[in-house]
């Protein structure tokens, strides 16, 4: 901090405390200064964090966006001074940076752009400087900027958290107390345009047979004005995301996953509104992959199916005015899908298309106001070449606070609309909820919506429709510590579900849970819920029958050790017992982490579960849907694994094994009657029909990346996997793992190198 430029400028302090107290004087020991800078091409922080106990300051290194045991610093930009709209800048003591878009309370890391910052220590204590490039920002254009802005220090070793500015936890968000940042004049920020260009290079290896593949795409980013961006992705190349979290889905809904291709997940904010989109969608399973089998001809076979369509390309436009509307446009193309059959006999091949040429679309308009409300419509659209089914929503939605942010109003009001050939079929589905958010004490209802046609699932995901739910919620927490607890809260909770047509109850329930975190950072909590005997319309997969399923007890409790520790751990435990029946469920999970040194740090998972005695569904018949008493056991096992060169060199493992059993008894058989009881029958178990199943599943990563210059990475991964399923349900973990090891195993090489081009940088190359 001796550079002649930071000892002209005033300085930013006397910081407060936001936790776990609140608004207390920060440490004479600890004073903390930050001072801004500015030229033509980017804002500069400095900043100086003393501390009269230098080595106790936590240095764990960690990558980009993690944080784990370190000090950080941190500054919050809002560059239209709208109290809900801000990007988030963070660096560790250990010099990682983190980077986030913020929108009220909500912190979306996922969100990345190209900035720097370095730290030093001495025996005062440490510090940090920060170059932000107006790429890196949306603002207005206007001679002279008003921007607010929030610096926080966390100081780990003392439990403790302090911000530049005062915020009251007890009302409004955290974004609506930042200061003003004044000042900035007659700026020339330079053209926002950047290039991602990429290449990847792997050789996969499965039953023998080695394949190798090259391919190399671009992705852009481009500041269409000083508020707007465009991002594209060209041939884009998914091969290195991350696995699934597979399991063994005995439900009658698709199991959902999250989303680990960073283009659909950085700067999506506007996107998600509403919950209309899941962006597994684009990319997903063709429509027709289950066709692709029963159009199989005498002396046929099978001979390729893809599970997934291809992406092209992807584009999306967000932005916001200086009046606060957020505009964003979203645009995506799979390509045609084709599954190959082949005759046995000519040897000739033929194809059958399983998902046409599509396009997705989401457009948004967001109107923010008062600095605490909005209003949004969203449209929806998916369009399938030919004849095939597209799919259409539209949303409107609104959240308002009061002026004294202690009421909110917030609903939603949602129109679908699914073209089938021949159909076309149109749904309905609303929210609304009604919020005390003030104080310690608070409370609440709501009502949920939907009738028996909407359907948002060609881009969103949405398991139920036909219902008409009631809930109601009374809370109490503290916002400053007491003798024994840094915070504590407890809820109080009813819900009354109905179906809408027709007009019956399906369940209602009653239920507690508290939190609660100790002053020596010892976390519990837990959660239990009374519910009624319920009706399943969804378990028989029939429309218009239903299952009756007990009432039941769910008791659910955590405890999380201090993660400063070298040794911590996390434990939960669930038990659910079921009125007048002798079903029961149970699940454990052991979480121990260990931090070896601040370079080598690994947590390892343990998951136990059982389900017995459970009416589960079987098979249908024409005339009658078949149940079945069933038992499900199921151990997983994960390991996390980072060893860091540095704060941009890191070793990491990745590695989960998920094993489940689902067993019916042989004797318990069942037919579904029209009031939802179930009578016992004769079923034969036969080899075509068996509905036990084993399932085993291992997937192991190992990568090494290198963060070489700012926004470009080389990462080299390994990875296998292996895969068994069948209906050996009788079978323990130990042999199931036997078997498991006798399958293929698949094998991955792969290389992908990204590299960040600013135009800017290229243009001065040329010009010099």
């Amino acid at each position: 901090m001796d550079d002649s430029i930071w000892e002209e400028l005033p300085e930013a302090s006397n910081f407060v405390m936001v936790q776990p107290g609140d608004g207390t004087p920060i440490r004479e020991t600890h004073k903390t200064f930050v001072k801004l800078a500015y030229d033509d091409e980017a804002i500069y922080v400095a900043a100086t964090m003393l501390d009269n106990e230098p080595n106790r300051i936590l240095r764990q290194f960690t990558q980009r966006d993690n944080v784990e045991q370190s000090d950080f610093f941190l500054i919050d930009i809002n560059t239209y001074n709208d109290g809900e709209n801000q990007t988030r800048f963070l660096i560790t003591s250990a010099g990682a940076i983190a980077d986030a878009k913020m929108s009220g309370n909500n912190e979306d890391y996922s969100y990345n752009v190209v900035w720097e910052g370095e730290i030093s220590f001495n025996d005062k204590g440490w510090y940090a400087e920060l170059k932000i490039p107006y790429a890196a920002l949306r603002f207005p254009k206007k001679d002279e900027q008003l921007w607010s802005i929030q610096f926080l220090r966390n100081i780990l070793h003392l439990n403790e958290v302090y911000t530049w500015n005062y915020i009251d936890k007890s009302i409004g968000k955290d974004t609506q107390y930042n200061g003003l940042l004044k000042g900035i004049k007659n700026i020339d920020p330079p053209v926002r345009l950047s290039f991602y260009p990429y290449a990847s290079a792997e050789v996969d290896n499965f039953q023998n047979n080695t394949i190798s593949n090259f391919s190399a795409g671009l992705d852009i980013k481009y500041g269409i004005s000083d508020a707007f961006t465009l991002d594209a992705t060209l041939i884009p190349d998914f091969g290195q995301t991350a696995f699934d979290a597979v399991e063994l889905n005995l439900g009658p809904f698709e199991q959902a996953f999250g989303e680990n291709r960073a283009f659909f997940t950085e700067g999506t904010e506007l996107f998600t509104k509403g919950n209309l989109f899941y962006s597994r969608r684009i990319g997903d399973t063709p429509l027709g992959f289950n066709n692709a089998q029963a159009a199989i001809l005498e002396n046929e076979i099978l001979v390729e199916n893809p599970e997934n369509t291809d992406l092209l390309n992807a584009i999306k436009i967000s932005g916001r005015t200086e009046n606060g509307l957020g505009v964003g446009f979203f645009n995506a193309i799979t390509s045609e899908t084709e599954a190959i059959i082949g005759d046995t006999l000519t040897g000739l091949n033929r194809t059958i298309i399983t998902e046409p040429f599509a396009n997705y679309n989401i457009i948004v308009l967001d109107q923010q106001y008062n600095q605490n409300s909005s209003i949004t419509l969203i449209n929806t659209n998916v369009t399938r070449n030919g004849h095939a089914r597209d799919g259409n929503v539209t949303g409107f939605l609104f959240d308002i606070n009061n002026k004294t942010n202690s009421f909110n109003y917030a609903g939603e009001a949602k129109m679908s609309n699914v073209n089938n050939p021949g159909q076309n079929i149109t749904g309905f589905a609303s929210e609304f909820s009604f919020d005390r958010t003030k104080g310690n004490f608070r409370y609440g209802i709501d009502h949920d919506f939907a009738n028996e046609t909407y359907d948002i699932n060609d881009l969103g995901l949405n398991f139920r429709n036909n219902y008409n739910n009631f809930g109601t919620n009374i809370s109490y927490e503290i916002f400053e510590p007491t003798k024994i607890l840094n915070k504590f809260s407890i809820r109080l909770f009813g819900d009354h579900r109905r179906r809408y047509k027709p007009n019956i109850e399906t369940e209602s329930a009653i239920g507690t849970n508290f939190f609660a975190v100790t002053l020596s950072r010892f976390a519990f909590g837990s959660f239990i819920k009374l519910n009624t005997e319920s009706k399943d319309f969804f378990e028989p997969r029939r429309e218009g029958k239903f299952v009756n399923y007990p009432g039941y007890t769910v008791i659910d409790g955590f405890i999380s050790s201090d993660y400063r520790q070298k040794f911590a751990y996390d434990v939960s435990m669930n038990y659910v017992s079921f009125f007048d029946s002798d079903r029961e469920n149970f699940r454990i999970n052991v979480s121990p982490r260990f931090r070896f040194s601040d370079q080598f740090s690994m947590i390892y998972n343990f998951r136990y579960s059982t389900s017995t005695n459970r009416n589960s569904f079987v098979t249908l018949e024409p005339r009658r849907e078949i149940f079945g008493l069933r038992d499900v056991k199921s151990i997983e096992n994960a390991i996390q694994a980072s060893y860091n060169f540095s704060t941009k060199q890191a070793l990491n493992l990745s590695f989960r094994n998920f094993w489940s059993v689902a067993n019916f008894e042989d004797s318990k058989f069942s037919s579904l009657l029209d009031n939802g009881d179930l009578a016992p029958i004769e079923y034969q178990v036969t080899q075509n029909n068996n509905p036990n199943a084993n399932f085993n599943i291992w997937n192991l990563d190992l990568s090494y990346s290198w963060q070489f210059a700012p926004g470009s990475e080389a990462i080299l991964l390994y990875r296998n996997s292996i895969f068994n399923f069948d209906k050996q349900s009788d079978i323990e973990f130990t042999e199931s793992s036997q078997n498991l090891f006798n399958q293929d195993l698949r094998q991955n090489l792969s290389l992908r190198l990204v590299y960040f081009i600013d135009y800017n940088n290229v243009k001065n190359i040329f010009k010099g």
